[in-house]
């Protein structure tokens, strides 16, 4: 199976690389517009995709995951409001930690997040 022997060579030791390839293939396999790891206060801590968009992504992610946000003035208009109608977010649990992993595009976008979550679990519990 060419897959899964294109896969093994893209494995790494190194957390963050590991990251960058797992969700690289996700986003592939989703056909993603892109796909990124952020912790609860916005940061990137890997994403796959244009490092503009993940870095948006990752910044509104905590806000997108409280579900219920309006911005006075702005009502739904607001770029929050724009952005759930184009982003999934899903809360990963990692040892008792949340990172969020959000997504944006793609026709395939919840099976591909479903099995990104799962090998961004088992990257981050074995780097814990």
């Amino acid at each position: 199976m060419t897959t899964a022997e294109d896969r093994r060579r893209k494995r790494s030791e190194d957390p963050l690389v590991a990251l960058h390839y797992q969700l690289a293939h996700a986003r592939t396999e989703g056909r993603l517009e892109a796909l990124v790891v952020a912790d609860d206060a916005g940061v990137v801590v890997a994403g796959a995709g244009s490092w503009a968009v993940c870095e948006e992504l990752a910044a509104y992610a905590p806000l997108l995951a409280q579900g219920i946000w309006s911005e006075p003035g702005n009502g739904r208009t607001s770029r929050v409001a724009q952005l759930r109608t184009e982003v999934d977010v899903q809360p990963v649990d990692v040892g008792g930690q949340t990172v969020l992993l959000c997504a944006r595009g793609g026709i395939l976008r919840s099976s591909a997040m479903e099995r990104a979550a799962s090998g961004v679990a088992r990257i981050l519990q074995r780097a814990a």
